[in-house]
């Protein structure tokens, strides 16, 4: 997704950790590794050690698997099978490092735990590929280097608007010196009315907003999934790079983007909706709209308000989308599920609404479409080509807000379930995005 200049290709951190000699070397190495922790020419390793690490590797994966999927529970769907892999192949190499050591040098101890932590390394490359969570050192690191500043911005400047004939683009006429880039920064967005206590959410501002007078521009709200954290637009999904690319070819015009946290932690899930849970579905549709109205300049309006998100974040887009439909005019649903959920429905609806199934019918989004029309909704149902989970559970969606009268489009990106189809997925839908919100013709 990153094109890298000349620069950064001389700069390690730039380098590709997902695809490319990086990976392929680090696979090959922890292989090699693996491969090395398993032959020994001591008879009694054959009988006793190799099959004791291989029974100890077994059994602690699945008691791993157990405490991860029945007991913790942390995605609904599960844990995906090639994750489930590559943890085993860490455990069995660690626990061949560790049968090793029994009766061994020093020298042969460190080395046997150099190998074990090869093929460590080696299962956390393959799980990154799968995810596609940091595509290059420097992604990897932004969580720690992140100075990124509190909102320091003033509601006291000039203002544009476009007719109601025109879109923004038609009449804005970018002044000179407009910076090239827009800002990033932090901001705490109140519980005024929902009394959700989140972390803080992270507002992209565009070159646009710097101007003056300022144009008036539509608002993203983009949710992340679960686990998640609102930075990891930033950091993971590159969104300021994507919306300044889009500003250059467009004199400095792009979407206010507000990206707030709705979990509140990063292995919570509120499930988007107001239940005993939390009332997020009040925080994401009068909390946050009122907040940016206050401390921003920005269009109003529900033709001019989007809500998206990727996976859990989508299907939350999704729900605010039907049930808060004066609020946001166009959805962005990126590998969402069919409804919200903590694993069945049967636990959802306990844990949200007391075993109340009537409640959690009242605002399933599915069951909302096929009692009601939305004639004046956009969305965009957005899934990897190879997602075996979503992506039939995203055909489901784009079915039912077809029945419900929505102006709905859908489309497919190379890929499973991470950020390789979240990032592009925003890129691609980002002029539809415009389009729809009255920035770009």
């Amino acid at each position: 997704m990153t094109t890298l200049t000349l620069a950064s290709r001389w700069n390690p951190l730039d380098w590709p950790l997902t695809h490319g000699p990086i990976p392929q070397a680090v696979q090959a190495v922890g292989w090699a590794a693996l491969i090395l922790l398993a032959l020994r020419r001591d008879r009694s390793w054959w009988r006793f050690g190799l099959p004791a690490a291989l029974a100890t590797a077994a059994g602690l994966s699945l008691l791993l698997g157990y405490l991860v999927d029945d007991w913790w529970h942390p995605f609904p769907e599960g844990t995906p099978r090639y994750v489930t892999w590559w943890v085993a192949t860490a455990l069995l190499g660690l626990c061949l490092a560790a049968y090793r050591m029994r009766r061994s040098t020093w020298p042969r101890r460190v080395l046997g735990l150099g190998l074990g932590s090869l093929v460590l390394l080696m299962a956390a490359s393959e799980v990154n590929i799968g995810f596609d969570m940091y595509p290059n050192g420097r992604v990897m690191l932004a969580p720690w280097l992140d100075r990124t500043a509190m909102l320091s911005t003033t509601k006291s400047a000039e203002t544009a608007t476009a007719p109601p004939d025109k879109v923004l683009e038609e009449v804005w006429t970018p002044p000179p010196g407009l910076p090239a880039k827009g800002t990033v920064s932090q901001a705490h967005i109140p519980g005024t009315k929902s009394g959700f206590h989140g972390r803080n959410a992270y507002i992209y501002l565009p070159p646009a907003y710097q101007a003056s007078p300022r144009p008036l521009l539509p608002v993203l709200v983009l949710i992340t999934g679960q686990p998640g954290a609102p930075d990891e637009w930033v950091h993971q999904g590159q969104v300021d790079e994507l919306m300044d690319a889009f500003a250059a070819k467009h004199g400095g015009l792009a979407p206010i983007v507000v990206m707030p946290d709705q979990l509140g932690a990063t292995w919570n899930n509120s499930l988007c909706m107001d239940s005993k849970i939390a009332k997020m579905q009040t925080y994401l549709a009068e909390d946050v709209p009122n907040w940016a109205q206050k401390n921003l300049q920005t269009a109003t309006g529900r033709r001019s308000w989007a809500i998206g998100g990727a996976s859990m974040g989508g299907t939350c887009a999704l729900q605010l989308g039907v049930n808060a439909p004066e609020v946001y005019g166009t959805v962005l649903d990126i590998s969402g599920q069919e409804e919200p959920t903590l694993g069945t429905r049967a636990e959802t609806v306990k844990a949200a609404f007391g075993g109340d199934t009537a409640k959690f019918d009242a605002i399933d989004p599915l069951q909302v479409m096929a009692r009601r029309q939305f004639p004046d909704t956009a969305i965009a149902v957005v899934v990897g080509e190879g997602d075996g989970i979503f992506r039939p559970q995203q055909e489901k969606v784009y079915k039912a807000v077809q029945g419900a009268g929505m102006k709905a489009t859908f489309a497919t990106a190379p890929g499973g379930h991470g950020w390789m189809v979240f990032r592009p997925a925003i890129a691609d839908q980002l002029p539809w995005l415009a389009r729809q919100t009255g920035l770009i013709r």
